[in-house]
C-alpha cells in the first residue's frame, strides 16, 4: 500500500478528534538535590499541532516528560487537561510516551504484540480492522510481521511504538527524541506519520536538533534555564533566527 493511501486510513478517535484539547501546566517545578531542573513552568499546549521541545542535552526535556507521565513526582505545581472547556485530571490512558530507545516485549512477534494491544484497547462501537492494515500504515513488510520483536531494528521497534499510539489514541503524545538514531528513510516515514496523527491530540516532540524541529514542528518551545519559552513560528524563516535560538540555548552554559 502506498504511504499516502495508508495514512488516509488512520483513525483519530471519537471525541479526541472533534474537541479542542489543551494540556495546561501551572507553576511546575522539579529539582534533584540542590539542582533545580524545572522552574515554575507555566505553559499551555494545544491539540492539532506538533510542538518541538528544543533544548540542549541535560536541559530537562526528559524530566518534564517523566513528570507529565507521572513517572516522577513534581516538587510543586500541577498539570491537567482542558477538553471542550472542561478541566480534568490526567489519567494514565491519556498519555502516550514514545521513548528514544524503544521498549517492546521482545519475546512476542510483531503480530502477537499488535493483537494483544488491540484486544486491551478495543473501544465500544469501533469498526474492527485487520492487523495487517496497521502494519501497512507504518510500512512494516509482510515477511517481518511474524518475526520476534527482539530481531527488529531500532527503527522497526520505533514503528511498533507508534502503532501502539495509533491504537490507544491518547490525548497527549510525548515523543522523547524518537528520530535521532533512525536512517533517513525511516525518519521521513515517521515524520509523515506524525503529521497525520496530530489532529485531535497534543503532540510534543523533544529534540536537541534545531533543523528537525524547524522541519517537522508547528511551534517551537525552548526549554532553557528551567523554563519554557514559545518561539513564534512566523519567525522561523527570518534571517538570523537559528543564530538567535543557538545564542539563547548557549546561555545555559
Amino acid at each position: 500500500m502506498a504511504r499516502e493511501d495508508a495514512a488516509s486510513n488512520i483513525s483519530h478517535g471519537d471525541s479526541a478528534a472533534t474537541n479542542n484539547i489543551e494540556l495546561v501546566i501551572s507553576h511546575l517545578s522539579k529539582k534533584f538535590e540542590a539542582k533545580t531542573v524545572l522552574k515554575d513552568i507555566d505553559f499551555t499546549f494545544e491539540s492539532g499541532k506538533i510542538y518541538g521541545l528544543l533544548g540542549r542535552n541535560g536541559a530537562g526535556k526528559t524530566t518534564l516528560f517523566n513528570c507529565l507521565n507521572s513517572d516522577l513526582r513534581t516538587d510543586s505545581g500541577e498539570f491537567y487537561l482542558r477538553e471542550a472547556g472542561i478541566q480534568r485530571a490526567i489519567r494514565p490512558e491519556d498519555i502516550g510516551y514514545v521513548l528514544s530507545t524503544p521498549e517492546v516485549p521482545e519475546f512476542l512477534t510483531a503480530r502477537e504484540f499488535l493483537r494483544f494491544f488491540l484486544d486491551i484497547n478495543q473501544k465500544d462501537g469501533a469498526v474492527p480492522r485487520s492487523i495487517d492494515s496497521y502494519f501497512d500504515e507504518v510500512s512494516i513488510k509482510p515477511e517481518d510481521r511474524d518475526r520476534l520483536l527482539k530481531d527488529f531494528s531500532q527503527g522497526m521497534k520505533n514503528k511498533m511504538q507508534m502503532l501502539a499510539n495509533i491504537i490507544a489514541q491518547p490525548r497527549v503524545t510525548l515523543l522523547d527524541e524518537p528520530l535521532t538514531s533512525l536512517d533517513v528513510v525511516v525518519a521521513e516515514e515517521m515524520k509523515d506519520l506524525l503529521r497525520t496523527l496530530k489532529p485531535g491530540r497534543v503532540t510534543i516532540l523533544s529534540t536537541h536538533i534545531l533543523d528537525l524541529a524547524v522541519d517537522l514542528c508547528d511551534d517551537i518551545v525552548l526549554l532553557s534555564g528551567g523554563r519554557l519559552e514559545r518561539i513564534d513560528h512566523a519567525n522561523l524563516s527570518d534571517d538570523g533566527f537559528k543564530e538567535r535560538i543557538i545564542a539563547t540555548l548557549r546561555g545555559q552554559e
